[in-house]
């Protein structure tokens, strides 16, 4: 692309760059007030003015840090002077024309010169930086498949974009990244190099921007595609739609207790459903075998719990529940009315929980910590039907990269499981568009049959994942002590779910709240 263009770009797009951010799912920073936008950056892929460019941007908000975003820009049409309807970046030329600017990812061309970075290991050089390509030892094997396939995008990302290159790859796109390298490509890389865990997409190369020698971000991840019927969360919620339609239709409704079963009547996929729920809990074991299985490389190591991270990991959890329960009782007049009187009696609770916080971790904790996914749930995991792939392991993406990368103990990422399975067993019940034909009348009874599902199926993933891990060094010895490490993340956990409710689907507040007031009445 031209300096001329270029110099033009710089010129005219930064007081356009904000309302074409807000539009796009990917942005981040829709509830933040944008006071600015500075191009950083501007990396031609090519000399041809036809050719996309990757602009990086940072994002200046009227409160908190920056962020800096990665857009890929293509020359959609050059018109004359007259106005062009849309969001979409225009730059008015000396001659009097307009160049409209789209967003690359939509292009072919401009996935496949990706694909081709990786391959060739290119560099573009940009104004302040450059792009450079890795490819790995995987890349060889599937790059023949996948040269003459058309690419295209995937639709239902949020954070980042996706493109799948014939059935055999997959590029997932990073929107905003921060300098160092992503947990999905770091964690991804050392599980199929080093750590021998296969149920990964293995990593056949990437993109890195640097801005200066050393100081790599990751702007794209290029995977082996897996096949598979969908996730997890989707499998799991149309297997207990079709219980809960069996369930509506007979009296069976005693035997609820403490039974780690489900009744004869259930059938086959319940009974198929809870069996391959162990199996994610030995998957997900294995997984943090894996994780902690090395020695040297500091990255990975394990890492005794101190009384400093403790500490650390008290405060957090004590503001995320001060934080939390002084917006639910400044929302309490949006919970709908079911909600309300639990809703008053969590928000009266707030000095009981801080004192299971405190007490939890005032004693040392004798276990290691380790790498984790950080982000694990139904959703992150692929079932490809008879197992499962776990996927994106870039943890949070709201919290600093550094703060994603911190050892923690895996039985945070059990936590997210078995809230998940909470969150599934209920979600048809609440949420049409989940394929819920199950009328209003019905759903305090079926809601009975949900609490048992969600706990055989805890109990079985529970059982599979302690039996797999036997005596891993990061689990603490005893069940009593991992029992009460365990209910401490699933505390905060469905503390931060409350929070998250409240501020975007009020209708659901009674999930969290039902797995808060269970954890109080606990022992404890």
């Amino acid at each position: 692309m031209s300096p001329e263009i270029i110099s033009e770009l710089r010129r005219a797009l930064p007081a356009q760059l904000p309302p074409f951010l807000v539009a796009q799912r990917w942005f981040g920073g829709k509830a933040r007030q944008i006071l600015g936008v500075e191009i950083a950056d501007v990396v031609p892929l090519s000399r041809d003015t036809t050719k996309a460019i990757v602009l990086v941007v940072a994002v200046k908000y009227l409160e908190g840090a920056d962020e800096t975003y990665s857009i890929p820009f293509v020359p959609a049409a050059q018109m004359g002077g007259e106005s062009h309807a849309g969001a979409a970046p225009k730059v008015e030329m000396g001659d009097g024309s307009v160049l409209v600017f789209e967003d690359a990812f939509s292009r072919p061309e401009f996935l496949a010169e990706l694909l081709n970075i990786i391959k060739q290991e290119g560099v573009m050089q940009g104004e302040n930086g450059r792009l450079r390509g890795s490819r790995t030892a995987a890349f060889t094997e599937h790059f023949a498949v996948s040269d003459a396939a058309a690419p295209k995008p995937l639709t239902g990302e949020q954070s980042n974009s996706s493109a799948i290159y014939g059935d055999r790859l997959i590029l997932k796109f990073f929107r905003r990244f921060e300098q160092g390298e992503n947990p999905d490509l770091e964690i991804g890389r050392f599980l199929t190099q080093r750590g021998r865990f296969s149920h990964v997409p293995r990593i056949v190369g990437y993109i890195e921007y640097e801005l200066k020698p050393g100081m790599p971000a990751t702007q794209a991840i290029l995977q082996e595609f897996v096949a598979n019927q969908g996730d997890a969360w989707r499998y799991v919620l149309k297997t207990l739609n079709a219980f809960y339609e069996c369930c509506g239709d007979t009296n069976q409704q005693s035997g609820l207790g403490v039974s780690d079963e489900l009744p004869e009547f259930a059938g086959e996929p319940m009974g198929r459903l809870l069996e391959e729920m162990g199996l994610l809990g030995k998957r997900t074991a294995e997984l943090h075998l894996a994780l902690s299985s090395e020695r040297d490389d500091p990255a990975f190591a394990p890492e005794r719990f101190t009384m400093q991270f403790q500490n650390s990991l008290e405060t957090s959890f004590v503001e995320l529940t001060t934080r939390t329960l002084g917006l639910l009782r400044a929302r309490i007049a949006n919970v709908p009315a079911e909600y309300k009187d639990k809703s008053a009696e969590i928000a009266a609770r707030e000095q009981d929980m801080v004192r299971r916080f405190r007490t939890a971790l005032s004693a040392p904790i004798e276990a290691m910590r380790v790498r984790i996914h950080g982000d694990y749930h139904l959703g992150q995991v692929l079932y490809t039907g008879s197992d499962f792939v776990i996927i994106d392991f870039e943890g949070e993406p709201a919290r600093p990269l550094a703060e994603r990368r911190i050892k923690q103990s895996p039985l945070q990422d059990v936590a997210g499981m078995l809230r998940s399975f909470h969150y599934a067993a209920f979600a048809p019940l609440l949420a049409p568009s989940t394929g819920n034909s199950i009328s209003r009348s019905r759903i305090a009874d079926i809601g009975r049959w949900a609490e048992a599902w969600s706990r055989c199926a805890a109990n079985r993933f529970l059982g599979q994942y302690y039996e797999t891990s036997g005596a891993a060094s990061f689990l603490p010895a005893g069940s009593q002590a991992r029992a009460k490490l365990l209910e401490v993340y699933l505390l905060a956990k469905a503390v931060y779910e409350l929070g998250y409710e409240l501020n975007n689907r009020p209708a659901w507040v009674g999930i969290p709240l039902d797995g808060i007031s269970r954890l109080l009445s606990s022992r404890g």
